[in-house]
């Protein structure tokens, strides 16, 4: 599968299945940097990834064929997207190119000698990798970086910097079709951060167990002299990290830890606290982030840039020039009276807090929340119940029909309908409606001025927010 392959040479041809992803338009950029020449081949191809392979003049084929693979290319690099039934991997696989997924690509095309620090987790792995690479930046340290969203600082989401470090966000879900190990075991971690450790991806895992044991195995990688940073209020870490031969470090907003905070309050639209270490005051920031998961994510940048010996006063100078990450908390403008806000949630959890702290940023105005449960889990019923007490903070809730349900065995399938009806129960104002369209109709028609409308959704969601301030401008609501 070409790990003994040696790097080719500049202007070598390397084709890239699955390119759209965010992940694999973040290598075609990497490897167009190197020198190469790069084509790709994806069955959905549509604003910002595909403008962006544009402006790389990175040719783009739609759909996958056999014909793709023609001429040769010198190496083919396979996204996780590809199954084995897949045309052009069914070609790749009886013509003799070497190839590799794309943790394999990343590590020996971007990685080799740097000292990596993976960020993982079921939630904020994306903005603490954005700050964390941005605290390097504000330190002079000229980091790489691959992130799995775009970090307002850099306006891209990877770089290739002259430092020692490369800060990449490292995720549980399987590698390839023919590699269904985790994919941040392949990033050699110096220094590993673990957020949060909860159930997902219920397309490849069967239970929490396995989770739980991908992440062990990722905690048994980290060398002596390296470090394991820790969310102490997540249960699940306590004994996972019992197994970790390296030293640790642990933040927490609950327990004691090595890194907490005190003296939270909210002023003049930011969040200002005291971060404290092991008991005393360590600096005091102020930020434009806000809520507890995003609280949570500076602490653990912070435990993060302390390890690696950064000063604490470019710690807080680079947290209060953190401008966030597009579709994290992403204020999108206020539209005649209306505000809306972009976020990827899609976990019952992240979903839960995002309203929470949506709500409590704006708490006089009524809080619309727009969900689509598009991921691989949230179109299952595996959390059909936890989504019912998800949305109590919310005032009105609004639903689509979940995305590709032909993709989903009929007796696993996530039910908006059952949603809707359990949301009533709870005394929550809900409605779903059967396409986007209707939807963006039913948006208006449901909105007033003073209104919040906050949009969850971890893919396109049919361009529904521009679509919908349009709509909001054009009605003059």
């Amino acid at each position: 599968m070409g790990d003994d392959l040696h790097i080719l040479p500049r202007n070598s041809h390397i084709h890239l299945m699955g390119i759209c992803g965010v992940g694999m338009s973040s290598l075609a950029g990497i490897l167009t940097e190197k020198g190469y020449t790069i084509t790709g081949s994806d069955q959905n191809t549509y604003p910002p990834i595909s403008t962006f392979l544009e402006r790389l003049s990175i040719s783009v084929k739609k759909g996958y064929s056999p014909s793709n693979l023609y001429p040769e290319p010198d190496l083919v690099i396979v996204g996780n997207v590809i199954t084995k039934d897949n045309p052009e991997a069914g070609e790749l696989l009886q013509l003799d190119i070497p190839y590799l997924s794309m943790p394999q690509a990343l590590k020996k095309f971007a990685m080799e000698g740097k000292k990596s620090i993976v960020i993982t987790g079921t939630h904020g792995k994306t903005t603490v990798s954005a700050l964390t690479a941005w605290i390097l930046e504000v330190a002079g340290m000229d980091p790489s970086f691959m992130i799995g969203g775009i970090p307002k600082n850099f306006n891209r989401n990877f770089k290739l910097g002259s430092d020692t470090y490369f800060v990449i966000e490292g995720d549980e879900y399987d590698t390839a079709f023919f590699d269904k190990g985790p994919k941040f075991l392949h990033y050699d971690p110096y220094v590993a951060a673990i957020t949060s450790i909860e159930f997902d991806h219920a397309d490849i895992y069967r239970g929490i167990e396995e989770i739980e044991d991908s992440f062990s195995r990722l905690i048994q990688l980290v060398p002596e002299e390296g470090a394991l940073c820790v969310n102490g209020d997540d249960p699940i870490l306590g004994d996972l990290i019992k197994r970790a031969q390296c030293p640790l470090l642990s933040f927490a907003m609950q327990r004691d830890a090595d890194f907490t905070l005190r003296d939270r309050a909210s002023k003049n639209g930011r969040t200002n606290f005291t971060i404290v270490r092991r008991g005393e005051e360590y600096l005091r920031v102020a930020t434009d982030l806000f809520g507890n998961h995003s609280i949570s994510n500076i602490l653990a940048s912070v435990a993060i840039s302390s390890l690696i010996g950064i000063p604490r006063e470019t710690i807080a100078e680079a947290i209060e020039s953190f401008k966030g990450v597009k579709r994290r908390l992403e204020f999108l403008g206020e539209h005649n009276g209306i505000i809306v806000v972009d976020d990827f949630a899609h976990h019952p959890t992240a979903v839960r807090e995002t309203i929470a702290a949506v709500k409590g940023l704006y708490k006089n105005r009524r809080l619309i929340a727009v969900f689509e449960p598009r991921s691989n889990s949230s179109r299952r019923n595996i959390f059909q119940v936890a989504y019912a007490s998800s949305f109590d903070d919310a005032d009105l809730v609004i639903l689509p029909e979940p995305p590709m349900m032909d993709t989903i065995p009929v007796g696993e399938r996530f039910s908006s309908a059952k949603l809707v009806h359990d949301l009533n129960e709870r005394d929550v104002e809900a409605h779903h409606f059967q396409n986007n369209d209707a939807l963006l109709d039913g948006i208006v028609a449901l909105t007033r001025k003073g209104d919040v409308i906050l949009i969850m959704s971890n893919g396109a969601f049919d361009n529904i927010q521009q679509r919908l301030i349009t709509m909001l401008e054009e009605k003059g609501l």
